[in-house]
């Protein structure tokens, strides 16, 4: 299958490894993965924030650089990128009054999924051959669990890893307080979301928390690192993409968290 790759903003200026990590984990599948180089944002920061006139060239661009006739799908390790593609690039679109863009981003929404999704629904897998030997928690990100509904796709995943110790997260559908400009908005209750989060990832005794969003491990990570607790942020693409050979790579591919 030819497969594109929406890297995400978070991927490309910060957290680079999560896209690699996407990209080695369907080559490893037997995939063919096309980068489309012009890809930008998808526009969910403008969306979100209210500006919605200007979110339309953001979302023109988008449509108009992952043209559906050069693959067979599109896959981004984000659920709130994905979220924003699938339910609101058509009704930005639509409010500006272009109905070939929004006909155009309906064709791609149909044609993009959260990693967890394509793998599982497309792909028919629920265990990739990973191997990650370490105590993992999993926190489901609001836009996977809420929007996307991707249920307990993720979770099926890390089940199917080899050497992986995986603990249930208490009050796992709580959100972290990340919220993208939430945070930035309303940043007393955010960081009272996060410290609630983060008393809930310590009570696992994990040494390893994932998410399917970069976004979301961005906020916990900064907490956890800023308290000095030694607990790790991984993508669920980093966990995945793994192997016997590959586990110290990925392990350590985003300990490195961007304290905020």
């Amino acid at each position: 299958m030819r497969i594109a790759l929406v890297a995400t903003c978070l991927a490309d200026a910060l957290f680079p490894g999560v896209a690699i990590a996407t990209t080695h984990l369907l080559e490893r599948l037997g995939h063919e993965v096309v980068f489309p180089a012009d890809q930008t944002c998808c526009g969910q920061m403008h969306i979100n924030t209210g500006y919605l006139d200007e979110a339309v060239p953001v979302v023109r661009h988008h449509v108009d650089v992952f043209d559906p006739a050069e693959f067979d799908v599109a896959v981004a390790p984000s659920g709130s990128c994905v979220g924003s593609i699938r339910h609101q690039h058509a009704m930005v679109a639509r409010r500006a009054g272009d109905t070939d863009l929004e006909r155009r981003a309906k064709s791609l929404a149909d044609k993009t999924f959260e990693l967890s999704e394509l793998l599982v629904d497309v792909l028919g897998l629920t265990d990739v051959g990973a191997y990650y030997p370490h105590r993992v928690t999993y926190h489901p990100t609001c836009h996977s669990l809420r929007m996307l509904r991707v249920g307990e796709k993720p979770l099926t995943l890390l089940r199917n890893v080899s050497g992986i110790d995986l603990v249930e997260l208490p009050n796992a559908d709580q959100c972290c307080g990340f919220g993208g400009t939430f945070a930035l908005k309303n940043p007393e209750v955010s960081t009272a979301m996060l410290a609630d989060k983060m008393s809930d990832v310590l009570a696992t005794k994990a040494e390893v928390c994932s998410a399917g969003d970069s976004s979301c491990l961005m906020h916990i990570g900064g907490g956890l690192n800023r308290l000095r607790t030694g607990v790790r942020t991984v993508h669920l693409a980093e966990i995945l993409a793994s192997t016997r050979s590959a586990a110290p790579r990925a392990a350590d591919s985003q300990a490195t968290t961007v304290t905020v």
